[in-house]
């Protein structure tokens, strides 16, 4: 994995920003510690910070420009199968220089150009150079793993693997009100929008060609085969059999690297299952667990230790106080470069960072979840579209769910936050329902907002078409909400998070999950092979069974939540009332509304803070945000 930017110019005026390569080049330095390259043409610049992770040698350096001179590329990522489609090319004539997946990469585009696209199996964003046509062709994998920022103006068009190297090409900064909406709905901003006006990511699974005048179009080149799977007759064992033979597939092509190995191993159903494949491909397997020292609710490492016996890995735990926490704040909030308020960041971050100091590649069980129905809500969303008994009790009990305390830190306060919750759906469409529990903050925009950030409502106007955009393949079928969230919830935060924390500590995370033939065999199957009343992720578990300890089984999902409140009321109290959230600076920054902030403030430190607490900490990651970058 690698950092990559660049800029194309389209007159005199662009020309004068290809001078800034050397300083986007360097904003993304964490991406790639291990050396850095520069490339010159006379109306292109383009720049990479290298992971070295296959074929650590210099022959492997990028930029990469092909024999011709011609064609020069920038590339993040990996590809799996790049020894088969090597010798693909290699029988037509090819000749390489290097053992690296980047060479193989560009000789494919130029065969092939946007076709090659299709024979990939890997995750990477990359960008490439014609010096004969000055075109530049940009490419994004199917899942949105690796990411991809660009800017245009009439000038120059600007790309990045984050939006600190856009940046520093010295762009206008002004807010989406749209996507400043969004994130305090959601808590991210999803693709294709950004923070920034006229700065945009490039979608999963798309394609992007750009020439010296400027003149520019994206194509998808793949989506996830999806159609009514409810009426369709599959046979269970032979789809457990298919399942367990894609998998091994995956980890297996996933292992294959020039540096050591491991993999992150939670505890959970996801991360137990790759790691009980990877066992069998390796002599002995790295794996990397962090326990929670003072937060014994959310401990898993006690199941992650069975898991690591039964496969005899070398397990390392590394043992978290709320202490170790905090202390990685900071650099998180340094890092992110676009808000970005989901808290278990900062807990991989802290994984990413101990896990580095062993290995350089860890392989991850992301994706699960979305692909076979593993959140509680897929639960709550099989019992609203059900129904039944409990279902109608719970919803006639909102009233008085509404007046009891709630909390994430607590068992008995989560479950109430939690039926609250399922409560408040039962009355919406699906469509509505499932925007309903996507939503973290909450804050109402004409609450949050100052008088004046309002003023051009129409500024705001994009929010609903954006919403709707992204709900619109929500129907009858089950199916259709797990492909939802393989589209707004793993590309916009569960992926972000994994990369922006891991490759903020040079660590690049591979996701066998994500292999795009398990991906289109998951969406084939009906939904009650992956949920039912009694089960999620039912096929998964089934086929794995063997493979796990017992005792992982039938016990409830467990995502660590931070203890936020308890540094709101002691270290970060200070921060939020002298500093981000301080009348002065709210009144001076004219976005929020001063009357809101204030009331915010007094149900945060009062003894029943409720939402208080997840509208605080996005508060303080914008805020934090602005004032490095806007202010």
């Amino acid at each position: 994995m690698c950092g990559i930017t660049g800029v194309l110019a389209f007159n005199e005026e662009g020309i004068k920003h290809l001078s800034k390569i050397s300083a986007a080049t360097y904003a993304v330095l964490q991406r790639g510690p291990d050396g850095e390259g520069i490339y010159f043409d006379k109306n292109c610049a383009l720049g990479h910070r290298r992971l070295s992770i296959i074929d650590t040698s210099n022959a492997a350096a990028q930029p990469f420009t092909d024999a011709s001179n011609r064609y020069t590329i920038v590339f993040n990522g990996e590809l799996f199968n790049y020894k088969s489609l090597r010798k693909e090319l290699e029988q037509k004539g090819f000749q390489f220089r290097s053992q690296s997946d980047t060479e193989v990469l560009l000789n494919l585009f130029i065969a092939y150009k946007e076709k090659c696209l299709e024979q990939l199996d890997g995750e990477f964003a990359f960008a490439i150079y014609d010096k004969e046509t000055e075109d530049l062709f940009l490419a994004r994998d199917r899942f949105g793993i690796k990411p991809l920022y660009y800017y245009k103006d009439e000038n120059r068009f600007a790309f990045a693997s984050e939006m600190k190297a856009i940046i520093a090409f010295g762009i206008p900064k002004e807010i989406d009100k749209s996507s400043l909406q969004t994130y305090f709905h959601l808590n991210y901003i999803p693709s294709p929008y950004s923070i920034f006006k006229n700065v945009l990511k490039l979608e999963a699974g798309c394609y992007m060609k750009i020439n010296s005048q400027g003149n520019y179009s994206i194509h998808s080149y793949y989506s996830i085969p999806f159609k009514n799977t409810s009426n369709q007759q599959k046979d269970y064992s032979q789809a457990k059999n298919e399942l367990k033979n894609l998998l091994e597939e995956s980890v297996q092509n996933r292992m294959v690297a020039d540096v050591p190995l491991g993999t992150f191993l939670s505890g959970g159903i996801d991360s137990s299952i790759i790691t009980a494949i990877a066992a069998r491909h390796t002599k002995q397997l790295n794996t990397f667990s962090i326990g929670y020292k003072d937060e014994p609710l959310f401990d898993e490492t006690a199941f992650a230790k069975l898991v690591a016996k039964k496969h005899n890995t070398n397990h390392t735990v590394f043992e978290l106080s709320n202490d170790d926490l905090y202390a990685s704040l900071h650099t998180v909030l340094d890092y992110i470069d676009e808000p970005f308020a989901d808290s278990s960041a900062l807990a991989v971050n802290i994984l990413s960072m101990q896990t580095r100091k062993h290995v350089t590649v860890a392989l991850s069980g992301d994706g699960a979840d979305e692909l076979f129905a593993g959140y509680n809500k897929h639960a709550a969303e099989l019992k609203a579209r059900h129904g039944g008994f409990t279902t109608k009790l719970v919803k006639a009990s909102r009233p008085l769910l509404n007046q009891l305390p709630k909390s994430r830190n607590t068992k008995t306060g989560n479950k109430i936050r939690q039926l609250q919750k399922f409560a408040e759906g039962m009355k919406l469409s699906p469509q509505e329902r499932y925007w309903q529990w996507a939503k973290w903050s909450g804050f109402k925009k004409e609450e949050l907002f100052s008088t004046d950030f309002l003023k051009n409502e129409n500024e705001f106007s994009d929010y609903s078409t954006r919403k709707n955009k992204i709900l619109e393949q929500i129907n009858s079928d089950y199916n259709s909400v797990l492909l939802t969230d393989m589209k707004l919830v793993l590309e916009n935060d569960m992926l972000v998070k994994v990369d922006r924390m891991s490759m903020s500590q040079s660590l690049e995370v591979r996701v066998p999950f994500l292999d795009h033939k398990l991906v289109d065999f998951a969406f084939s199957l009906p939904a009650d092979f992956k949920i039912d009343a009694e089960q999620r992720k039912k096929i998964l578990i089934d086929s794995f069974k063997d493979d796990l300890p017992q005792e992982l089984f039938n016990r409830g999902k467990k995502g660590f939540e931070v203890p936020l409140l308890k540094w709101f009321k002691t270290d970060l109290k200070s921060m939020i009332t002298n500093e981000l959230l301080a009348d002065e600076f709210i009144l001076e920054q004219n976005i929020f509304n001063l009357t809101e902030i204030k009331k915010l403030k007094i149900q945060l430190f009062s003894s029943n803070p409720n939402d208080a607490v997840e509208k605080t900490w996005a508060l303080i990651v914008f805020q934090y945000w602005w004032k490095k970058y806007c202010c």
